[in-house]
């Protein structure tokens, strides 16, 4: 049962500004939850639950939070000069106590023009004063009223940033309108909100904001929309409506424009507005790119092809050389091709003829790895996508689009494969009307993690530009890795090197999970590092298809955690709320894009120091990239031992070690084994069997997702 504790906010141990989870001591108690901002000193009532944290014991798992204003003189003086009301310091706040005693809190709230009779409150001071004392009287009001319908306080806090004063009343109108505007609060809260504010379920609004959460989360999945029939069983299915009703119900969203219906290979479709919109945009400016002939199109082909060669030093392969006259002849090329078949190279050489003909080239790709690795291979300035589009970290929005184009005769985007719609809507906007575009990946690999399957659907309508690298060049015919990630594609079963042959891919037989992770720990910690001599944590990578389960990457960063750093090794660690602990020489990923620190969502470093007074730490990402970190930060990395191979993704590793047992089954698929496969430079080694191995093989679906960017630029849209 929940219960309610007071007391005063002693310290706050961490808080997420984005999401509001915090952690903070409440007199002697650990509060743990989504909460409020908290001030230090601030009287506090929390209500919540005692629960018992295997790793970090007892603790109070608060549901909400609310302020207990002092009464006393004394008290009051305290609360202000702690600064709860901006305006107010120490002094103002010792001589406002002494002007109006206990009631001081009542001026401030309710009359504050009196506080004007107080020596040093001046207009200015007065307005911010006011301006404090409405917002956190806003926040308090609202923090109560949902308190009364079980919401807790860090929802409150998002919910008053977006609204304000109107919060409320928004709320008691279409309580559903939290899913749409607030981020954070999804169908489902806002669901219980109405049962509690006494909405119909049968209404309008809750019908209508059910079927947009439905159609919203397909992308979820990788899906621009969903087929009518699985959009009326899964309305059935949240909604609690019969057939008819749910039926009925997109009917009035398609008639509204709430959500858009098409059809495609004889099948109603549903599909979310901004990213229908951003398919046709992608479809039309590629299709009149590629009828438009470059600037650049009088440069003789042979000419071109001789002067990347001397560039390069090595002789082009036939379709490298068709690739460069492709490109010289549309503004819109796809090259495409697996490992070892001179992407590169291809990259290098297109580079070099743009250059000599004067041309300004953006080289960019979708992860900071990528572009890091690109730019490595090619000698040239790379960028991640989103910093070439100049994305601001407080809005989230590209700076740079069709009002504000990029500086550049041509785009070219490596690990094309990774790009979601609206990425590739977004450099298209932003691209000036006479530069040309080339993408460049491997249509064999995963697609892109968000919404659509960009360069699978452009290759497939077949009326883009397009060629396939296919000759694989001599250093690479001897790879295994190379080799079977080709035999892979065709569906044949890889051939492994034996225990005692020289070979760089293996596979090491394990039948149950136990045995996979103990293959997987000891050969991270002993065998690869004494064969072949590489480094634990720079060089080898644990790959997993999946987070979760017995042999999933978060176990195996927590057993190669252990293995490799104990944390009860180091005296200085770093806590994170998930109960991980972050220790010296742990080895780390950054999880989301930070332009402030010019570090990026995939990228790998180690943690170099931990500074528990200062509480601040840093990584080093290699390259002399050493990134100074507070402990609130530390959200934004996670345990890098293993990831999942969706997340290995424009990445490359000197050795690779990939789990894959049946119990993945349901990520099994010919092209994430490929992808993971070809994460590898010089070794990669299987842990699992061969039925596993097979089963991925023989499940070669993909490119089954629901888009229409294929269907757009077949028909010429």
């Amino acid at each position: 049962m929940p219960e309610t504790i007071q007391g005063t906010v002693r310290r706050v141990g961490f808080r997420n500004e984005e999401t509001g989870f915090t952690v903070a001591f409440v007199d002697e108690v650990k509060i743990v939850g989504t909460l409020p901002p908290l001030q230090l000193g601030e009287m506090v009532a929390v209500t919540g639950e005692w629960q018992n944290d295997a790793k970090w014991g007892r603790q109070f798992a608060a549901e909400s939070v609310l302020p207990i204003l002092p009464t006393s003189p004394e008290g009051i003086t305290n609360y202000l000069a702690a600064g709860h009301v901006k305006g107010i310091g120490p002094a103002l706040a010792k001589r406002l106590v002494e002007r109006f005693g206990a009631d001081s809190l009542r001026i401030i709230d309710e009359d504050p023009e009196r506080l004007r009779e107080v020596p040093g409150v001046g207009k200015r001071t007065l307005k911010r004063i006011k301006a404090s004392q409405h917002e956190r009287h806003g926040l308090r009001t609202l923090m109560i009223f949902l308190a009364g319908h079980g919401l807790g306080g860090g929802r409150a806090f998002r919910i008053h940033q977006a609204w304000g004063d109107n919060a409320i009343a928004i709320i008691r109108q279409d309580p559903y309108r939290l899913a749409r505007d607030v981020r954070g609060i999804g169908f489902e809260i806002a669901d219980a909100l109405a049962r509690s504010l006494g909405h119909d379920l049968r209404s309008p609004f809750r019908l209508m904001a059910g079927l947009r959460h439905i159609v919203d989360s397909a992308r979820n999945g990788g899906d621009c929309g969903i087929r009518v029939d699985k959009a009326v069983k899964a309305c059935v299915d949240l909604l609690k409506v019969e057939a008819d009703l749910a039926a009925q119900t997109i009917e009035d969203a398609v008639a509204q424009h709430v959500i858009i219906e098409e059809e495609l290979d004889g099948a109603r479709v549903l599909f979310e507005p901004a990213l229908h919109r951003a398919e046709s945009r992608i479809a039309e400016r590629l299709a009149a790119l590629a009828r438009q002939r470059p600037k650049w199109s009088r440069i003789d082909p042979a000419q071109a092809i001789r002067l990347a060669e001397e560039e390069s030093g090595i002789a082009l392969a036939a379709t490298q050389r068709s690739a460069i006259d492709l490109a010289l002849r549309s503004k819109a090329v796809v090259i495409t091709g697996g490992p070892g078949v001179g992407k590169t190279t291809l990259v290098r050489a297109l580079l070099a003829v743009f250059h000599a003909a004067g041309l300004d080239v953006a080289l960019a790709a979708p992860t900071g790895r990528a572009a890091k690795r690109l730019g490595e291979s090619t000698g040239a300035a790379a960028s991640t996508i989103h910093r070439l589009l100049e994305m601001s970290p407080q809005t989230g929005h590209f700076q740079r689009d069709q009002e504000n184009p990029l500086e550049a005769d041509a785009v070219i985007i490596d690990e094309a494969s990774m790009v979601d719609v609206p990425l590739l809507d977004a450099v298209l906007r932003a691209m000036p009307s006479d530069a040309a575009i080339v993408l460049v990946g491997d249509a064999d690999q995963l697609p892109s993690i968000g919404p659509g399957q960009v360069l699978h659907d452009v290759l497939a309508s077949e009326r883009i530009p397009s060629i396939r690298l296919t000759e694989i060049h001599r250093q690479a015919e001897g790879s295994q890795i190379v080799l079977n990630a080709h035999r892979i594609h065709r569906g044949e079963r890889p051939r492994f090197g034996k225990a005692n042959e020289t070979s760089d891919m293996f596979l090491f037989v394990a039948d149950a999970p136990e045995r996979a992770m103990t293959h997987v720990v000891d050969l991270v910690t002993k065998k690869i590092p004494q064969r072949f001599g590489f480094d634990p944590l720079r060089e080898i990578q644990v790959l997993a298809p999946m987070r979760n389960g017995a042999i999933g990457v978060h176990l195996i960063n927590e057993k190669l955690q252990a293995a490799l750093n104990s944390p009860e090794r180091h005296k200085a660690h770093v806590e994170r709320p998930n109960g991980v602990m972050f220790c010296p020489r742990d080895k780390v990923m950054q999880t989301e894009n930070n332009y402030d620190k010019a570090v990026f969502n995939g990228d790998v470093g180690v943690i170099a120091t931990i500074d528990p007074e200062e509480e601040m730490f840093t990584v080093d990402f290699g390259g002399e990239l050493i990134v100074d970190y507070t402990f609130d930060e530390a959200d934004q990395l996670t345990l890098a031992y293993a990831t999942t191979i969706h997340k290995s993704q424009g990445s490359e590793y000197e050795a690779v070690v990939i789990a894959l047992m049946p119990q993945h089954w349901i990520m099994l698929q010919r092209n994430l084994l490929y992808t993971a496969v070809t994460r590898g430079r010089k070794l990669v080694v299987i842990v699992g069997n061969d039925g596993a191995v097979q089963t991925a093989i023989r499940n070669s679906r993909g490119g089954d997702r629901v888009t229409r960017l294929k269907h757009c630029l077949a028909a010429g849209v």
